[in-house]
């Protein structure tokens, strides 16, 4: 293999959090996998969530064609926005992988790879089976009245979920566990107010109640829309009204066994775009992190097909 940095996978190492977790001895272990692999690389480790940017937007004017994200979905949530923010051509020539890392895996999950399982990880990336994915775009307007566009992998979250995936971030920290995470999570929220006023346009039909919570979701959604799959150019979306207590708990058990769409309260739709244009106070969570600069007034989801590689197992 040439020593051309084009030939060199670059990899941004994000460090896992917690008490339980040890960054070192994971990442020896993944280096280890990448010599046994007989991989060139250059890793660069990230010092916090809002140095991913930065270090990725090197990476790409370094002329690195192959980058791997050893971390999450909020650290690939950032790589794939620096990435659309080049040209075409320059987009067309990276490839992106992942190895699983993060407090959240979803996007890395739908596809087989699983945090335990590194050298197998490794094994498939350097396979080099490429796939274009579909990426969501959120596009709205911030506090300062600027146009802005955020794009994802996995989904969007409007209104209670997005409250509880951003207790979940944090709590996962002290269990280690996602199912515990979720539940205190929700169990912190249960008494809080659950509903809000939105106006939803999706296809031909207009939502105008108050909502529980609202997923728009390219890949499964972390189980809020199962079936959705980042490469048919169209996005799921699951409409939560407010359940009863009774059919809250029932709702609760039915997502943690992948099953959330029998529930009576959801209401699933598949689209290439939603329009918001109203939201009552509902926190926007994007790839499982709540947005830093909130939509201001109406907002609208769409899908951008096939615009990334991404290296998936064989």
């Amino acid at each position: 293999m040439s020593n051309n940095v084009t030939d060199k996978w670059g990899i941004l190492y994000c460090p896992k959090g917690g008490l339980l977790s040890n960054p070192k001895r994971r990442w020896e272990r993944i280096e280890a996998a990448l010599h046994e692999q007989n991989i060139e690389f250059d890793k660069i480790q990230s010092e916090s969530v809002g140095s991913v940017d930065r270090l990725i937007t090197m990476m790409i004017a370094n002329g690195y064609k192959t980058i791997v994200i050893v971390g999450g979905d909020s650290a690939l949530n950032d790589a794939v926005n620096c990435i659309m923010q080049t040209d075409k051509a320059t987009r067309e020539s990276i490839v992106l992988g992942v190895i699983p890392n993060g407090m959240m895996n979803d996007f890395a999950h739908f596809w087989g790879f699983d945090e335990g399982e590194v050298e197998q990880n490794v094994a498939w990336l350097k396979a080099r089976r490429v796939r274009k994915i579909d990426l969501g775009c959120i596009r709205y307007t911030n506090k300062k009245q600027e146009k802005c566009h955020r794009y994802f992998v996995n989904c969007i979250n409007v209104g209670l979920i997005a409250a509880i995936m951003n207790l979940r971030r944090q709590t996962r920290h002290f269990f280690g566990s996602r199912t515990l995470s979720f539940l205190f999570s929700f169990i912190l929220l249960i008494f809080q107010r659950m509903e809000y006023l939105m106006d939803i346009s999706i296809n031909s039909d207009r939502i105008r109640r108050k909502v529980m919570t609202v997923c728009i979701g390219s890949a499964s959604g972390y189980g809020q829309t199962p079936n959705a799959v980042p490469y048919n150019g169209l996005l799921d979306v699951s409409v939560v009204y407010h359940p009863e207590m009774t059919q809250l708990f029932e709702g609760i058990y039915l997502f943690l066994k992948g099953k959330f769409l029998n529930h009576r309260s959801v209401h699933p739709f598949r689209t290439r775009e939603i329009e918001f244009k109203e939201v009552e106070h509902a926190m926007v969570g994007v790839d499982g992190r709540l947005m830093s600069g909130a939509p201001v007034g109406p907002f609208k989801v769409t899908i951008e097909q096939e615009v990334i590689n991404f290296l998936i197992p064989v």
